[in-house]
């Protein structure tokens, strides 16, 4: 089965993460960590199908995807940028940055430049 791909990304606006769900209008939570995050969108996402199931309204098949898994890119280079995202939710932007500039390359025209 499918579901539903889910956004996590840090926002300095809010001082913590947000998870959302583009295939679910409006539907996003919040956490102070990516994990909770996830668990919070987690539950609106079942509030989000059983208030539109009650309602009648009709329920978006999962179809977002982002445009990374649209690419052809190196096997190489797509395991630098999930390495990155990771780097990016585990310790945040500094060290994602620092690991950028180390060498680990994921910049510019994708040979770390």
């Amino acid at each position: 089965m499918q579901d539903y791909f889910i956004n996590i990304y840090y926002s300095d606006e809010d001082g913590g993460y947000i998870a959302a769900i583009p295939d679910l209008r409006f539907c996003s939570a919040f956490g102070e960590s990516p994990e909770e995050a996830l668990r919070e969108v987690q539950v609106a996402k079942a509030a989000w199908l059983e208030t539109a199931r009650a309602s009648g309204k009709p329920i978006p098949k999962p179809l977002y995807r982002p445009a990374i898994y649209h690419l052809s890119v190196s096997p190489e280079f797509a395991a630098a940028l999930w390495h990155r995202q990771r780097d990016l939710l585990r310790h945040g932007r500094a060290a994602a940055g620092a690991a950028l500039h180390a060498g680990a390359g994921v910049a510019g025209d994708g040979n770390g430049e």
